[in-house]
């Protein structure tokens, strides 16, 4: 049972503020063979350059830049290592320092919080973060058996070679402990791939019914096709700087009040019961009758313990007492629909064992209280997994900076990417939204990053 000491809940506190000036990406696709990894970078990173309203020329961007850090989930896809070497040369930043930083499915968020440690200890002042995935070179099969390589290959690699396959088994339990219908989460499949649909960038998107959902091809008992997140090619970029070069760059920075970071086994099976870990919205009254029924103990095979530790840490960090009520929109890592579901809880959004209301009450849509991936998520826009957590990160920046519509509304940028901007286009601008919140999310939660931005 782990017990912890104070020193291990200590508060992350940054020594400078840091702040977001700027992002950029390309749309994700399945396959991308007119462009090789370099280019899909230097596309995102132009992107937030040139067109992110900032103060500055590309030329006079580059000579602040003192730091960079690169996000690439394996090394399999693209069969190069050091890729961040050559992707680095490509941008034009040579011979300033980098690296690269892999955590599996929460490479993205690593990697933005190695940034914020960066800035914030005043190692450097301008630091972009870049990530991609080149998920295109190998078979679907391959593909999946390569991510699956992030869980345990003693054990959860027997089930299958497939990702789908240890959520499913985490599904079943959940449904047994908390009697959840298939009804619920197939919910969540609709909501994401709608909201995919009014974004240029989105690869899967589609406009589906409760009943699409569950008569669609199973995957892995009980998850279908349309529950589970896409394999994706592209790329993405955030700046990051102090605030002296923020407001040098940019009359509309955005700061990053929290970046924090949890673990958990990378063997499900190794994670034994232990108390709650206990979030500002809750007291032990909250869970005093938690242990009934089919659940038996916590975190158990159906939470991440690594997700609640970067939210208590994130949460206490940025001042939330109450997330549902001070935040104004969130991106989780919807890998899997039941994935989205445990989150809810983790992050305290409803009690353990109660996460189904958070869906069930309108909550997570567009007119609830806090809206939940408009950016269409994983499931419907895109999972090319080193740019994934730094996606997040961009919507909700452009979120906060009231540019979501700059972004996604304008014809010409659909036509950019080979679409038509729909006729039954809807804006997802999220009216005067101050502060928002992305889950990061590795394998079957060994490694989770938390980051809130707040308005400046």
């Amino acid at each position: 049972m782990i017990r912890f000491g104070p020193e291990n809940l200590r508060i992350p506190e940054f020594q400078k503020p840091v702040y977001v000036v700027a992002g950029g990406m390309t749309d994700f696709r399945k396959k991308y063979p007119e462009k090789n990894t370099s280019e899909m970078c230097m596309e995102a990173l132009r992107m937030a350059v040139e067109e992110n309203d900032l103060k500055v020329s590309p030329e006079e961007f580059r000579r602040k830049v003192n730091w960079c850090v690169y996000s690439q989930f394996a090394d399999h896809f693209g069969d190069q290592l050091l890729a961040a070497a050559k992707i680095h040369d490509y941008l034009g930043f040579d011979p300033l320092g980098n690296i690269e930083v892999k955590t599996g499915g929460a490479t993205g968020g690593s990697s933005v919080l190695s940034a914020c440690q960066a800035v914030a200890s005043g190692y450097a002042s301008c630091v972009p973060v870049v990530g991609w995935e080149r998920m295109d070179e190998v078979s679907t099969r391959v593909g999946n058996s390569y991510i699956a390589s992030a869980a345990c290959k003693d054990f959860e690699s027997e089930l299958g070679w497939m990702y789908a396959a240890y959520y499913a088994l985490m599904a079943q339990r959940y449904q047994y402990e908390n009697n959840v219908p298939h009804e619920t989460l197939a919910k969540i499949a609709v909501k994401n791939r709608e909201y995919a649909c009014y974004s240029p960038y989105s690869q899967n998107p589609g406009h589906y019914t409760v009943d699409d959902i569950l008569k669609n091809e199973i995957v892995s008992d009980p998850l279908t096709f349309l529950e589970c997140c896409v394999m994706s090619t592209g790329a993405a970029v955030l700046i990051l700087c102090d605030e002296k070069t923020a407001y040098e760059l940019s009359d509309n920075p955005v700061q990053i009040t929290a970046c924090c970071g949890g673990t958990h086994t990378l063997r499900t099976a190794d994670r034994r019961d232990m108390p709650i870990l206990l979030l500002p919205n809750e007291t032990p009254d909250t869970y005093k009758d938690f242990k009934t029924g089919n659940r038996t103990d916590w975190p158990g095979f159906s939470s991440f313990l690594a997700a609640r530790m970067a939210a208590y840490l994130a949460y206490n960090m940025a001042g939330i007492k109450d997330p549902v009520e001070e935040l104004d929109l969130l991106e989780t890592h919807d890998a899997f629909t039941i994935s989205d579901i445990q989150t809810y809880e983790d992050i305290g959004l409803r009690p353990y064992g109660q996460g189904k209301d958070f869906v069930e009450s309108g909550d997570c849509y567009m007119e609830g209280r806090l809206p939940t991936n408009p950016s269409g998520g994983l499931i419907g826009s895109m999972h090319a997994v080193g740019a994934t957590g730094i996606f997040q990160l961009i919507e909700v920046l452009w979120q906060i900076q009231g540019k979501w519509d700059k972004f996604h509304a304008d014809p010409e940028r659909w036509l950019r990417y080979g679409k038509k901007k729909p006729e039954q286009f809807r804006s997802l601008q999220i009216p005067d939204a101050k502060r928002g919140l992305a889950i990061s999310h590795a394998g079957t939660g060994s490694h989770v990053t938390c980051t809130i931005l707040e308005r400046a």
